[in-house]
């Protein structure tokens, strides 16, 4: 059994599974906010951890795992659900693994919270090739300043039209932004639980 987090209303209309980013577990301020605000919205809220964030638990500091183990931890978490396809996503990492393999598993949609479009300082080695044909309906929430994809990047990206990107303002890659922005970061976090909201919500 994989230990899961369970958040919002069992016979919720819709499921919402969320993994976690690559430094930070399943209980992150960050996610522990978004998954808070979806389950006051009505839906259920699933989250779980990579192996290499589970071992994290027990005092040892393994990297994160390689693509087949954390894409075999997303398949084996779905497996367990059963039932109807849930939407699938995450943060950062989490979310870039359920993008592989969104079309494979026949996901209801996708949310990806900070998605990594390429790695920190390294702006040519694109992690987009998959989102140019991605059939699924995708909603991605990313930070104007994100240094993992900024705004302008994106922009010059090829990117299949089912995804719709929502843009937070002055957000960095965990949607924080700038004092003098005259944004909070609460204010932040909550305009990406509104927007994943109405993006579930409206998939009929």
């Amino acid at each position: 059994m994989i230990p899961l987090r369970v958040d919002g209303p069992e016979r919720a209309m819709e499921t919402v599974v969320l993994a976690h980013g690559a430094g930070a577990p399943m209980d992150s301020p960050f996610l522990e906010h978004v998954a808070a605000g979806l389950a006051a919205r009505g839906l259920r809220v699933v989250r779980f951890e990579f192996p290499y964030m589970h071992a994290r638990r027990a005092d040892r500091r393994p990297p994160p795992d390689r693509e087949p183990v954390l894409l075999d931890r997303w398949r084996a978490v779905l497996a367990e659900l059963g039932g109807r396809p849930p939407v699938i996503g995450g943060k950062s990492l989490g979310g870039r693994m359920a993008s592989l393999l969104a079309d494979e598993v026949g996901a209801r949609a996708l949310v990806c919270l900070g998605y990594p479009f390429h790695p920190p300082g390294k702006p040519q080695r694109l992690r987009v090739a998959h989102l140019e044909s991605l059939r699924t309906p995708t909603l991605v929430v990313q930070g104007t300043r994100d240094a993992l994809g900024s705004r302008e990047e994106v922009a010059s990206y090829r990117l299949s039209r089912s995804i719709r990107v929502h843009w937070v303002g002055d957000g960095d890659h965990s949607l924080k932004p700038r004092a003098r922005s005259g944004r909070s970061e609460r204010q932040n976090l909550d305009e990406a639980v509104d927007a994943v909201a109405q993006f579930v919500g409206g998939l009929g």
